[in-house]
């Protein structure tokens, strides 16, 4: 009997130590003083505040003037935080931001806090004024939360992910009406697998980094070390392995030669950290080892940002590109179907950050080549040998579709830009057998490529901008699925007759090309290469805004 009655007393004790924790919050009034607080601010005095409102109240800069004056007006400046719950879970909202990489005072958190916990003391102007700075508040930070503190389209020439919408006023009014500030803000925040997982990453390296004490900094200067070779520097490079978790052995000054212990703790070192695995301590692995837990704290920081950018809501079924780990994953409700290696565009080309829609597969494709590559390419190689165009199966045709002979073309001249450079169907065709299209202004696809031995690689940036993916026979296969008459026999016999086919997709399958270099698997944070060297600019904008 004794047990029922301990756990009746430990339910009491919960109960009573859950309500206890919902009365306690940053507002300290007694109740005498309640009814007065609650009122906050007369409609009066709010429309006297906003006669004279400008961006910035004293030292409190407003994000977004405009919009608080038209939403008060509306409401013929009647007062919206007039519930105290309302008010508090505004402020505990605005306090774990810092869980999502957010910054808690750049939604006024210190002039909230001065506020709030002395309500009863503030003046009728000090109040009207916290009500504003509230609703700013709420304001920013789900617009923060639904489409990150910066705008990636004033940051990149090239961005085709639409910016997430928000009806601002609408949020605040259902969070109001619902009597439930924090769902509202929930309701923004992502939800995707990456985004959470980034989470538990940064509460990780946040404490990694308050914890590290002068880590061992490695020389970049001399030649890259390779198997059984002497360096000065591998006793400092066994302690920085130490350092972050990767070596147990015994470090001697003396022991300088590059032994197979110590390779094979490099390469397991180098697979984590997205570098080549070949077990050369090159001038990459150097830099990537003397990278601090702060730097990896801010590259954690910058991909929580980004996937504050990308769609809410990617699709049922969808196809998702993570263009700086060359990888492709096939997913479909919560299920990762297939995951593929993939080869992406070059630094000079990168492959672009968009989304859109499968619409056709093509089999034994021809390549149309893209204007880059035949401004900077083919044209110039066309220019010195005309012969050039027949060795690599291409065909030209001007601006009427007649097809051009290489040797009667006047390559001086400016029409030639205009011009249609195809490569035909076969074993030489960069596209190889088979291309997935979902038509878009950047001319990217999906392809199979003859240069397999590349995806051995692990880096592996070389494309011109589309993605070449490894096994994307199996690939387009399982998009033809739900065409029973697209059995493996029929496709092969495609394949077999050389002659370019083209399949529409059934399927609503939607493709994302999207980058990030930080993330969480299986409960370890992983790290890409920054191929593209976008992380610091991202971590400079967000820390001056």
């Amino acid at each position: 009997m004794k047990f029922p009655r301990l756990l009746l007393f430990l339910g009491l004790m919960i109960l009573f130590s859950c309500e206890e924790d919902q009365k306690t919050g940053i507002e300290t009034s007694k109740e005498e003083e309640a009814v007065v607080i609650e009122k906050l601010a007369s409609a009066d005095l709010i429309a006297k505040r906003f006669s004279t409102l400008s961006n910035s109240v004293g030292n409190i800069d407003l994000q977004y003037p405009d919009l608080l004056d038209s939403i008060y007006s509306k409401r013929d400046y009647k007062p919206i935080w007039t519930d105290r719950a309302l008010r508090e879970d505004l402020y505990r909202g605005i306090e774990r931001a810092e869980e999502d990489g957010l910054e808690p005072e750049d939604y006024h958190l210190s002039y909230l806090k001065k506020s709030l916990s002395n309500l009863s003391e503030l003046d009728d102007e000090e109040r009207s004024l916290t009500e504003i700075i509230l609703t700013d508040a709420f304001f920013s930070l789900t617009s923060d939360y639904n489409s990150g503190k910066l705008d990636p389209k004033e940051i990149y020439s090239i961005w085709g992910v639409e910016s997430n919408k928000i009806d601002l006023p609408g949020l605040l009014d259902h969070g109001v009406e619902q009597n439930n500030i924090l769902a509202a803000i929930d309701s923004v925040v992502p939800k995707h697998e990456v985004y959470k997982g980034l989470k538990r990453s940064l509460k990780e390296y946040r404490e990694l980094a308050e914890n590290e004490k002068d880590p061992i900094f490695i020389s970049e200067e001399g030649e890259s070390i390779k198997a059984d070779e002497k360096d000065e520097r591998i006793p400092n490079i066994k302690r920085r392995l130490k350092e972050l978790g990767y070596w147990d052995n015994e470090i001697a000054d003396s022991l300088i030669t590059y032994d197979e212990p110590l390779q094979e703790a490099v390469k397991e070192f180098q697979e984590k950290y997205g570098i080549e695995t070949d077990g050369v301590i090159g001038g990459g692995t150097i830099k990537t080892l003397n990278k601090t837990y702060q730097d990896r704290l801010e590259q954690i920081l910058v991909n929580l940002e980004r996937w504050r950018w990308y769609p809410k809501d990617l699709g049922e079924q969808y196809i998702i590109v993570n263009i700086a780990n060359y990888r492709l994953h096939l997913v479909k409700g919560q299920d990762t179907l297939a995951t593929h290696r993939t080869l992406v565009g070059t630094e000079a080309r990168k492959t672009p950050v968009f989304s859109d829609k499968v619409e056709h597969i093509v089999y034994n494709p021809t390549w149309t080549i893209p204007p880059t590559i035949k401004s900077k390419d083919v044209i110039p190689s066309a220019s010195k040998d005309p012969d050039y165009i027949n060795r690599k199966n291409f065909s030209i045709f001007n601006q009427s579709g007649e097809k051009m002979n290489p040797h009667e073309v006047n390559w001086s001249s400016s029409k030639v830009r205009g011009y249609t450079f195809r490569q035909e169907a076969g074993p030489a065709n960069p596209l190889g057998l088979v291309k997935i299209i979902y038509p878009n202004q950047y001319m990217i696809y999906l392809h199979d490529t003859p240069s397999k031995s590349l995806f051995n690689k692990n880096i592996r940036a070389q494309s011109s901008g589309c993605v070449r993916v490894q096994g994307v026979l199996e690939l387009a296969k399982t998009l033809l699925n739900d065409q029973p008459k697209y059995d493996d026999d029929k496709i092969q016999e495609i394949i077999n007759s050389g002659k370019t086919t083209t399949i529409k997709v059934t399927q609503n399958v939607n493709v994302h090309h999207l980058y990030w270099t930080a993330w969480n698997e299986n409960g370890s944070t992983r790290f890409a290469e920054d191929i593209y060297k976008r992380d610091a600019a991202i971590y400079k904008l967000l820390t001056e805004n």
